[in-house]
């Protein structure tokens, strides 16, 4: 079969909520791609915020339902990443997710954490909900030291 045609009847077998996250994560990543190239971190996390709404509190009684929305969310943005003509990183995937995630009421945080191994320094994005990586099929970034704090609200503090 051609895998054009499977990747459509994919994208056909999945329900409505699925169909709409997934095109958004897809929009989303091309327009997180280009805008972190022009714009950079900063500018380009700024306009994510004001495009997104203000997550509202999150009661105990929604924690549950929020948490599998926002594995859903995910599992659609790795989905949109997987074929996309480029490559994203976690970092593109992080913000798109966490501004999907925001746009649906759910408060998220983004982090971003550090490792040196063999003199090489690198650096991995994830998104939290009640203090659990909500993106990740795997435990990767524990072997990340997170900076403290949000991504999100650090550049808002003032020192």
């Amino acid at each position: 079969m051609n895998p054009t045609m499977e990747i459509w009847r994919k994208f056909w077998r999945l329900n409505g909520f699925e169909r709409v996250a997934v095109l958004e994560a897809a929009a989303a990543l091309c327009l997180t791609w280009l805008g972190l190239r022009l714009a950079g971190f900063r500018r380009w996390k700024a306009i994510a915020e004001w495009s997104s709404r203000t997550p509202a509190l999150i009661s105990a009684a929604n924690v549950e339902a929020n948490a599998g929305a926002g594995r859903d969310i995910a599992r659609m943005v790795a989905a949109a990443a997987r074929y996309l003509p480029f490559r994203t990183n976690c970092l593109e995937q992080s913000l798109v997710l966490w501004w999907l995630l925001r746009r649906r009421r759910i408060a998220a945080d983004m982090r971003i954490g550090a490792k040196k191994e063999a003199n090489r320094f690198q650096a991995h994005a994830w998104v939290e909900f009640e203090g659990c990586d909500i993106g990740a099929a795997s435990e990767e970034h524990l072997h990340f030291v997170p900076f403290e704090g949000s991504v999100i609200s650090m550049e808002t503090q003032t020192h």
